[in-house]
C-alpha cells in the first residue's frame, strides 16, 4: 500500500513540478485512450481488481440504452456553481464545461490540465496578477445559441458573489480584484463587476489582487462553465440547468430524481475529454446505501454517484467470492476522512480537551467502517500521502497499536481542567452508514476516559448549508466534533488545505472550516505558497500549513481512504480517474 502512495505522489509531483505551462499539451482524451475498442464482449469478463486503475476496463464506442445512478441523499445542488461534493464536480462534466479540465486517462496522464470550454491554458501576465483565456468558437448551449465570454463573467460573479448560492467554494471571491462589488442579484449591470474583464466575445480576462500560482487549475472549477444572465433563476437553476455537455436536462425533480438525454448542439470537435455514449442518464436520490450495493451487484444499476465504495455489507460479500472482486477497484482516492474539533464549542475552546480527543481514539476502530487497510491508512496529518507537499509526522501518537493512549489522554483532561472526563455532541450524516459507524466507533473510544459522546444525525444534502456547515447551527446545538471528509480541490497542497484551514474562508453557510480555526500564521503561509511560482519551495509551505493545523488539536484524521468500488459487467469505458478517485463519468456506456 505504501508502494501505491508513493507512486501516486510521484506522479502528483512530476504533473505540478512540470509547471502550468506545460499542462497545455494536446489532449489524451477520447480516440488516444480507447485504443480497445475493438475488444471482444469478453473484456469485462477478463479483467481483474484493480484494472480500471491503470486502464480502460471493457472498453466500447456503442451508444444507446440507459445508464442509470443512485444516491443514498440529496446533492447539496446540481448547479455546477453551487455544489461542491466531489462526485458533482465529476458528473456535472456531462452537462457543463468549464474553462480547463483533466485529460481523459487513468492514472498520471489524468492528472494532466487541457483546454475545455478555452482554447489553451490562461496566458499569465508578467507580474502574474492576469490571466486571459480565449473561447473556442462555436461551442453552443442545448438551445443552439453560442457561448459567449460574457456568460463566463457572469458564472463566476452568480457563483461567488451572491448570498445565495452557498454551497461551492469563493476562491474567485477571495482573489479576483473586484473592489465591494455585491454581486450580479444585487447589481444586475455585469459592467460593475471588475475582477473579470471581456475585451470580447471570445475573450476573458481575470484580474487578481496577488499572483496565484495555480490559476490554471482554478479555471478547472465547475464554477467557470458559462451560465446566460437571462437564463440565471437563482437557487433554482438547478431545475433546469443550461448544457454545453453532451447531455442535457430532460426533467429534474429536486431531490428525487435527475433525467439527462443528448444534448444534439454538443460537438465533439470541441471536446477531446467526454464521450456520449448512453441514449439517457436516469439518477435516483435519497436511495438506501445497502441497497444500492445489491443493485450494482445485481447489474440492475450500473453507478453509485457518490462514489464512496461499497458498504460493510456489499464489501464482505465482495472479498470473499474471487470473480465478484475482479469487478472491484481498490484505489487511493483524494480524500482524508476526519474529525473537525470546534475551536469555539466548550470545552473543546481549550486546546487540551481537543488533545484528550486525539490521544484517546481508537483509531483501529475509527479505520474499521471504511473496511480496514482495505479501506485506507490509519492518518496522521491534514494533507494525504498523495497531495503534493505531504510529508508524514504524528503529533498526537495513540500508542503503539492505534489503539488510544489513554495515559496521555487524562493528562490532557486534567490540564483542560476536566479530569474527569465531560458530555459533548458528535455531528454525522446520517445517511452515510460508514460515518455513523466512526462516530460510534469515536464515542467507544472517548467513553474509555469520561467523554460521553451524543451521536447526532443530520441530513447529507444541507449538511454545509444547514447544520455542520453553519456555525450559529453549531454553536446553538454544542456540536464540539464534526465527522468529514475533504477531497483536493486539484492536486497540490494549497488545492487540498485553502477551504478546510483558511480562517477567512469561514462562511455563515456553506463552511467547510468547521474548525473555526482562524489562524493568523496559517492564512500567511498559504498565501505565501499561492504566490510562490518555484514548485519545490511552495510544497515545502504547504507541509508548514499542515505541520500548524495539527498543532491546534483541532483536526484529527482517521484515514487517508481507499474505496472498494464495483463495475457491473454491463458498464462499459471504466476507469478511475486520479483528480476524483472515482470512474470517470463522462465516459461511461451501457451495454444494452
Amino acid at each position: 500500500m505504501r508502494k501505491t502512495n508513493a507512486l501516486a505522489l510521484a506522479a502528483l509531483g512530476t504533473v505540478l513540478t512540470m509547471g502550468l505551462a506545460a499542462c497545455g499539451g494536446t489532449a489524451g482524451g477520447g480516440g488516444n485512450t480507447s485504443s480497445g475498442n475493438n475488444a471482444t464482449g469478453d473484456a469485462a469478463s477478463a479483467a481483474k481488481h484493480n484494472d480500471a486503475y491503470t486502464k480502460v476496463v471493457n472498453p466500447s464506442d456503442a451508444k444507446g440504452g440507459t445508464l442509470k445512478y443512485a444516491l443514498s441523499d440529496e446533492p447539496d445542488s446540481m448547479d455546477p456553481g453551487n455544489t461542491y461534493y466531489a462526485w458533482n464536480w465529476n458528473f456535472s462534466r456531462l452537462y457543463s464545461r468549464p474553462l480547463m479540465t483533466y485529460t481523459a486517462q487513468p492514472g498520471e496522464a489524468g492528472l494532466k490540465l487541457v483546454p475545455d470550454l478555452a482554447e489553451a491554458p490562461g496566458e499569465v501576465s508578467a507580474d502574474g496578477k492576469t490571466w486571459t483565456y480565449k473561447l473556442k468558437k462555436g461551442i453552443k448551449y442545448d438551445d443552439g445559441t453560442e457561448v459567449k465570454a460574457a456568460d463566463v463573467k457572469y458564472a463566476i460573479a452568480r457563483s461567488n458573489f451572491t448570498d445565495e448560492l452557498t454551497d461551492g467554494p469563493k476562491y474567485f471571491a477571495q482573489y479576483l480584484d473586484s473592489g465591494d462589488y455585491k454581486g450580479p442579484y444585487k447589481d444586475k449591470d455585469l459592467n460593475n463587476f471588475k475582477g473579470v474583464e471581456t475585451p470580447d466575445d471570445y475573450t476573458v480576462v481575470f484580474k487578481l489582487k496577488a499572483p496565484f500560482s495555480e490559476f490554471d487549475f482554478l479555471a478547472a472549477n465547475p464554477q467557470s462553465a458559462p451560465v446566460p444572465q437571462a437564463k440565471d433563476t437563482g437557487v433554482d437553476y438547478e431545475k433546469a440547468v443550461v448544457s454545453t455537455g453532451p447531455y442535457k436536462f430532460e426533467s429534474h425533480e429536486v431531490g428525487k430524481q435527475l433525467n439527462l438525454v443528448r444534448n444534439t448542439n454538443w460537438d465533439p470537435a470541441t471536446d477531446s475529454v467526454r464521450k456520449q455514449l448512453p441514449d439517457r442518464i436516469e439518477v435516483q436520490f435519497k436511495q438506501n446505501a445497502e441497497d444500492i450495493d445489491n443493485r450494482l451487484i445485481a447489474g440492475q444499476i450500473q453507478v453509485d454517484l457518490a462514489g464512496t465504495g461499497l458498504q460493510s455489507a456489499g464489501r464482505a460479500k465482495i472479498v470473499n467470492d474471487a470473480k465478484l472482486k475482479d469487478s472491484t477497484d481498490n484505489p487511493f482516492t483524494p480524500f482524508n476522512r476526519y474529525a473537525m474539533i470546534s475551536t469555539k464549542v466548550k470545552p473543546f475552546d481549550n486546546i487540551d480537551c481537543r488533545k484528550a480527543v486525539q490521544y484517546a481514539t481508537d483509531k483501529v476502530a475509527t479505520q474499521a467502517p471504511w473496511g480496514g487497510p482495505l479501506g485506507g491508512e490509519i492518518g496522521t496529518t491534514a494533507m494525504t500521502p498523495t497531495t503534493v507537499g505531504y510529508k508524514a509526522f504524528d503529533l498526537y501518537p495513540n500508542g503503539a497499536d492505534h489503539k488510544g493512549d489513554l495515559a496521555k489522554a487524562k493528562e490532557a483532561l486534567a490540564a483542560c481542567g476536566q479530569p474527569n472526563g465531560f458530555e459533548a455532541n458528535v455531528a454525522v450524516r446520517g445517511d452515510r452508514t460508514k460515518e455513523v459507524q466512526v462516530a460510534e466507533a469515536l464515542q467507544a473510544s472517548l467513553d474509555r476516559v469520561g467523554i460521553k459522546l451524543t451521536i447526532k444525525k443530520y441530513p447529507s444534502g444541507d449538511w454545509s448549508a444547514q447544520y455542520a456547515g453553519k456555525p450559529d447551527f453549531v454553536h446553538k446545538n454544542n456540536l464540539g466534533i464534526m465527522i468529514a471528509g475533504w477531497g483536493a480541490d486539484w492536486p497540490s497542497g494549497f488545492g487540498f488545505l485553502s477551504q478546510i484551514v483558511d480562517g477567512r474562508f469561514i462562511k455563515a453557510s456553506g463552511n467547510y472550516n468547521m474548525m473555526e480555526l482562524n489562524d493568523p500564521s496559517v492564512n500567511e503561509l498559504l498565501d505565501k505558497g499561492i504566490q510562490t511560482t518555484d514548485a519545490t519551495a511552495r510544497n515545502e509551505i504547504w507541509a508548514q500549513v499542515d505541520q500548524k493545523v495539527m498543532e491546534s488539536a483541532a483536526f484529527m484524521p482517521f484515514v487517508y481512504e481507499k474505496t472498494l468500488i464495483f463495475r457491473p459487467s454491463n458498464l462499459t469505458n471504466v476507469y478511475v480517474h486520479p483528480a476524483w478517485g472515482m470512474y470517470d463519468y463522462t465516459w461511461l456506456g451501457v451495454k444494452q
